[in-house]
């Protein structure tokens, strides 16, 4: 059985390590000319965190992660805890794993120097698929063709997979905008920011920042309602004088990091309705191609890592005797899961950005319940999200995490 792999992304890449480990034969074509990542910060739960460690990437991430202590949601003048859920030591004690901050760069050189460079074709635009009675065929820019038992669509949210195989509609415009940046921690020694996930939910704007690149490095991102056209797009530079009066009157340290950025990056947020299937014959979607979801949970990334195990080890067991088979035995462990996130993302959009007094004092009072309703520190929705097993998952062995609470 031979598995092409379109895209190198962070799905894509954990996909090929997966597969290698696997033994199975494959080859993943990326069109760009190397191995790069725009952006800056992301998450990695406890979920996601557990399947790198089983590619043998657990000492790469030691070194470049920053473990926080907490999450910390916070009032956006006062800087007042509205709620704080534990991480370290308590995520890896409670969920064998821990819960990681990374630059995506980072991430993306770690996971790029383990694969096998004899698999990998870079330069290797892929414009059309399709699929026959004796296998599935990727057509090439360049010319020339690969053919194989099995194609994986892991190109992001603008999948050309998806487009031409399952749904040719545009990403959804969420109506909000990221602006995000990058302070050196030596600039920010004043503002005395402690090694936490910070969340600040204001009126019409909320932030996030936290520590990345092994703690040398300060990552924020705000987000708010656009008032005018911007692409989707990280490179896009920002007017920060404009973003920097939107802070004002809030509490001095994500103002603080505002104001020591120099260069401001903003795009526009969209997300992926829900696909109906995920699998068509030989042919399937993981990743942002299957289900591209907003920030809110900080589990895009984490979810295509869930994919790539869950996927590699179903044709491992099952791929063999009828890969279509297996690929449908895929779409029916992961697509639950993810899509139920892509809702839930979508659905925190609007808490998140509350004005109305009476609707944010309901909103805290509900985060405030949580600490009360959860002895161990841990809401219900973490849980949900961090014991999920993709071994387990694969297996169809994970019943203690199907029996909990799906929020």
């Amino acid at each position: 059985m031979r598995i092409i792999v379109v895209g190198a992304g962070i799905g894509g890449a954990t996909l090929a390590l997966a597969l290698e480990r696997a033994g199975l034969d494959y080859v993943v074509l990326e069109q760009a000319p190397a191995l790069t990542e725009v952006g800056a910060g992301i998450q990695l739960s406890p979920n996601g965190v557990r399947v790198l460690d089983w590619l043998g990437l657990a000492d790469d991430l030691a070194e470049f992660c920053v473990e926080p202590g907490a999450h910390q949601f916070k009032e956006w003048d006062s800087g007042e805890n509205v709620l704080s859920t534990p991480l370290m030591p308590m995520a890896r004690d409670r969920f064998g794993a821990p819960y990681y901050h990374a630059h995506r760069a980072d991430l993306i050189a770690a996971l790029a120097g383990r694969l096998n460079p004899a698999r990998l074709r870079l330069g290797a635009e892929v414009v059309a698929v399709g699929q026959d009675g004796a296998g599935v065929t990727a057509e090439l820019a360049a010319g020339g063709r690969e053919r194989g038992d099995v194609l994986i669509g892991a190109d992001g949210i603008h999948s050309l997979v998806r487009n031409r195989v399952f749904n040719p509609g545009r990403p959804r415009p969420s109506g909000y905008l990221a602006w995000r940046g990058v302070v050196p921690a030596d600039a920010a020694a004043d503002l005395d920011i402690g090694r936490y996930s910070f969340v600040v939910m204001g009126p019409r704007l909320s932030a996030v920042f936290y520590y990345i690149s092994g703690g040398r490095l300060i990552n924020w991102i705000a987000i708010g309602p656009a008032e005018d056209e911007k692409r989707e797009s990280w490179s896009q530079t920002a007017d920060g004088a404009e973003l920097r009066a939107a802070f004002e009157g809030w509490y001095p340290q994500p103002r603080g990091l505002v104001e020591l950025t120099e260069d401001v990056f903003v795009t526009a947020l969209h997300d992926r309705d829900p696909l109906p299937n995920w699998v068509d014959g030989r042919i399937a979607v993981m990743g942002d191609a299957a289900h591209a979801m907003l920030p809110y949970h900080a589990q895009g990334a984490v979810q295509g890592i869930e994919d790539a195990w869950v996927l590699a080890r179903t044709l491992q067991l099952h791929g063999d005797d009828d890969p279509a088979a297996a690929l449908r035995r895929y779409e029916a462990l992961r697509k639950h899961r993810a899509q139920r996130l892509q809702q839930h993302s979508r659905n925190a959009e609007r808490w998140y950005h509350l004005d109305d007094a009476d609707e944010v004092a309901h909103r805290d009072a509900r985060f405030r319940r949580h600490a009360e309703d959860n002895p161990d520190g841990f809401t219900k929705q973490q849980v949900w999200l961090y014991a999920y097993d993709a071994e387990q998952a694969a297996l169809g062995t994970d019943d203690d995490w199907r029996a909990l609470p799906d929020w």
